[in-house]
């Protein structure tokens, strides 16, 4: 029998191209994962990600009829009860948390994003799945700036969702060690800036040690000044620090180390002195 797993977010699980059960540490409980990325591409080259096969690019075009086939097909299989014992859920968790738009890649690099939220948010009204739990983008906010994606966050925002904003490290030298990301801090803040405008936003922030980039007291000081520089200049108030749970599937998995729940709640305080609600996974 198969069962969902914090260590284990197989996108197949349930057998369908979109949608995919995950029991999420984040959240705390069940999450819907809608995933546009199909293709395993992304915009950045994260090195803790678990996607196997990762390549550089845009999600391909959406099949919005087999999109909302695989909604309704996941939403009945919910109502009628036999979601949690075929997955063999825990009773304790036996509550959908959010549906979360992530997946494979970036998933704001799709076309007709905004579209594709209007399509989930509605069908998931139509069972009265939302608005009982979060709805969430996972993204890495790099095509904030887009015209496309903007409606997008508007469109999420008219729904009650929210923006889960990916910050991995204080500095370019560690994104480009961490991301492959070339955003200097004063085009993050642009961004978190045009984020937070258009729908509720939270940064999320994975937390580890790296042999190119390691956690160290300076990587611990740029952070806290940078956030100190985010709650001044940007309406973001609530951080969500994690760790590494899964294996990465990327070249640079040997080098790697989770952080101990010590070392993550000493950071976390902190984060909270600045004035940030801050949640550790």
């Amino acid at each position: 029998m198969k069962q969902l797993s914090t260590t284990d977010h197989s996108r197949d699980i349930a057998g369908l191209k979109y949608i995919y059960p995950v029991l999420s540490r984040r959240a705390g409980g069940v999450s819907i994962g809608i995933n546009f990325n199909t293709n395993n591409a992304c915009n950045w080259h994260c090195v803790y990600c678990q996607v196997p096969d990762l390549q550089r690019g845009v999600a391909p075009l959406i099949d919005f009829t087999l999109l909302e086939n695989e909604l309704h097909y996941f939403f009945q299989h919910l109502q009628a009860g036999a979601f949690y014992t075929q997955f063999n859920v825990p009773q304790a968790l036996q509550q959908i948390k959010d549906i979360a738009l992530s997946g494979n890649g970036e998933p704001t690099s799709v076309q007709e994003f905004a579209r594709a939220i209007d399509l989930v948010a509605e069908t998931a009204l139509s069972y009265q799945i939302l608005p009982d739990c979060h709805f969430v983008l996972i993204t890495n906010g790099s095509l904030v700036h887009q015209k496309n994606v903007q409606q997008g966050l508007q469109r999420l925002q008219h729904y009650g969702g929210e923006v889960w904003f990916k910050i991995d490290s204080a500095s370019l030298q560690g994104r480009k060690q961490i991301n492959d990301c070339r955003d200097d801090n004063d085009r993050i803040i642009e961004k978190l800036q045009r984020s937070s405008q258009l729908c509720h936003s939270k940064i999320q922030t994975c937390l580890f040690d790296y042999s190119r980039f390691p956690w160290d007291e300076q990587a611990q000081q740029d952070f806290v000044r940078f956030f100190q520089q985010i709650k001044t200049q940007c309406n973001i108030r609530e951080v969500m620090l994690y760790t590494l749970a899964r294996p990465s599937l990327q070249p640079e998995a040997k080098k790697l180390r989770a952080l101990t729940p010590t070392e993550m709640n000493a950071f976390a305080q902190k984060i909270e002195r600045l004035g940030f609600s801050v949640s550790v996974a």
